[in-house]
């Protein structure tokens, strides 16, 4: 680890580690080098691993796997306002991963984007190893519409960029780019770009493929607006002037997308109250003053909403009883 923490490596082998301290080891190393979780042995043998973690400034890469072993963030490690975003690429092997009610089971090459704010868990089914890429949220929120749709949604091997994505994070361990200061800043940047592209492509692939040109391209440049400026006081005409558009025009472009504004605007503004109830940091604040913040000027429509959605009560998610 160098002076200002800005990079830090952590290997851990089961090699040579007698089986009942195993467990420790492990739950040591994803505490320090990864994330706060459970390690918990099953049936399999060999409990087996081997792991390299790189901490970066705004990314982490983790390699290697585990056999033998069960990986899990309850509802109690999911705590600190933790909101990171995890690409993890199965090399080889198959991988099994659970979270928001999602059973995933990942085949050679496969991808998913996993939510530090979720509890999960994670599971190798057969040998082999993992590429993982963990960045904060801030850093992809900007490049992605609708980043949490992305989230726990397989991404198949042959998405466009994947492959790219892997052999260049690969060959920055293997060449040991990231122990030179310039390297590093230049490579993690690279990263960040090639990881939005991997996800930009996942998002909207289907739409893209056949509707290429000018209105694909303006209803994501308007749906990245919305999503970064959902709390306010949006309408459908105020933002069809933002980008020179008529409404009618504007309305078009999202029923040809299967939504409408209306619809788009509530589903971002009930992600961002979501997120708020869960962020240790408003704890304090009542759930009305949450709705309001979120762009909701009316908490019966919004509580309305928010458990249609959600399927509980803004109070049952921030309390933990539900997720």
């Amino acid at each position: 680890m160098s002076g200002k923490e800005e990079f830090s490596i952590l290997n851990v082998s089961t090699n040579d580690i007698p089986e009942d301290e195993r467990v420790p080891l492990l739950r040591e190393f994803y505490c320090r080098g990864v994330l706060k979780a459970e390690i918990e042995a099953t049936e399999v043998k060999p409990f087996a691993a081997s792991l390299t973690s790189l901490g970066l400034p705004g990314a982490k890469l983790v390699i290697g796997g585990l056999i033998g072993a069960r990986v899990i963030r309850t509802k109690e490690l999911v705590v600190g306002g933790d909101d990171s975003l995890g690409l993890m690429v199965n090399r080889s092997g198959v991988v099994g991963i659970s979270a928001r009610g999602r059973d995933l089971r990942l085949q050679a090459g496969d991808a998913v984007l996993t939510s530090a704010e979720d509890v999960a868990t994670c599971e190798r089914f057969s040998l082999g190893n993992c590429l993982s890429l963990r960045v904060p949220r801030r850093v992809l929120a900007p490049m992605i519409v609708d980043l949490d749709d992305a989230v726990m949604r397989i991404i198949p091997e042959h998405t466009a960029g994947l492959r790219l994505l892997v052999d260049y994070a690969m060959s920055l361990v293997r060449e040991r780019a990231f122990a030179v200061p310039a390297l590093r800043q230049l490579g993690v940047a690279h990263v960040h770009d090639l990881m939005a592209r991997v996800l930009g492509a996942t998002d909207e692939v289907h739409e893209l493929a056949g509707r290429r040109g000018v209105r694909a391209a303006r209803l994501r440049k308007v749906k990245s607006f919305i999503v970064n400026n959902c709390w306010q006081n949006l309408s459908v005409a105020t933002v069809a002037q933002e980008f020179g558009l008529t409404t009618r025009y504007l309305q078009r472009l999202f029923e040809a997308d299967g939504k409408t504004f209306s619809s788009f605007l509530t589903d971002q503004r009930l992600k961002r109250a979501h997120r708020m109830l869960r962020e240790p940091d408003f704890a304090g604040r009542p759930v009305s003053s949450i709705a309001y913040d979120a762009g909701f000027g009316d908490i019966s429509y919004f509580n309305r909403c928010f458990r249609r959605a959600y399927g509980a009560t803004p109070s049952g998610v921030r309390s933990g009883e539900a997720l």
